[in-house]
């Protein structure tokens, strides 16, 4: 059964309660990293703003034959062909399920750009150097190269994911590159 409005908008007001956003002098404080966070699977997820381009909904797609199962077709987005991958179907080998919320990061890579389906987005994030924690699990499995920072904050361990790093894997460049 799924939730009620008011347990969706209860959801919120927990999520938001629970993010105290800086102020402005301390967004840029020494020691402090901010990022784009997401959630992919049961993970909690950060990528830098320099790897991501922008986050768009997800488009319409055209499949690519023979393309590998997590290249889930082209889109035309302003005139230029991007390919979209569902990066939890890379990672986990499960497809993401997707809604009228669901997002798609462009990153950037050689050749042109490429948009990451995630489960969610949690928007903007601002993490300490007093926060670093070992990554644990959430850097296990096929996440072992792409999550090698994670950052401890109440409960959560959010894992830096590497955008740069997972666009320069052979295996993703080329099924990334239709």
């Amino acid at each position: 059964m799924g939730q009620g409005p008011f347990d969706v908008l209860f959801d919120y007001e927990h999520r938001s309660l629970e993010h105290v956003p800086g102020v402005p002098d301390q967004i840029d404080a020494p020691g402090m990293w901010r990022g784009i966070a997401f959630r992919l699977g049961s993970r909690l997820l950060a990528s830098s703003f320099s790897e991501v381009v922008e986050i768009i909904p997800v488009p319409p797609l055209t499949q690519v034959p023979g393309g590998d199962v997590w290249l889930i077709g082209v889109a035309n987005l302003r005139s230029s062909l991007l390919p979209v991958v569902d990066l939890k179907q890379y990672l986990e080998g499960e497809r993401t399920v997707q809604h009228a919320g669901t997002r798609a990061l462009v990153v950037r890579q050689s050749g042109g750009n490429v948009a990451v389906l995630i489960d969610e987005l949690l928007g903007q994030r601002n993490f300490h150097q007093g926060q670093i924690t070992e990554v644990g699990q959430i850097g296990e499995g096929r996440y072992a190269p792409f999550v090698q920072q994670a950052y401890r904050v109440g409960d959560a361990v959010w894992g830096v994911f590497d955008m740069a790093r997972l666009t320069r894997t052979p295996e993703f460049r080329q099924a990334a590159a239709a």
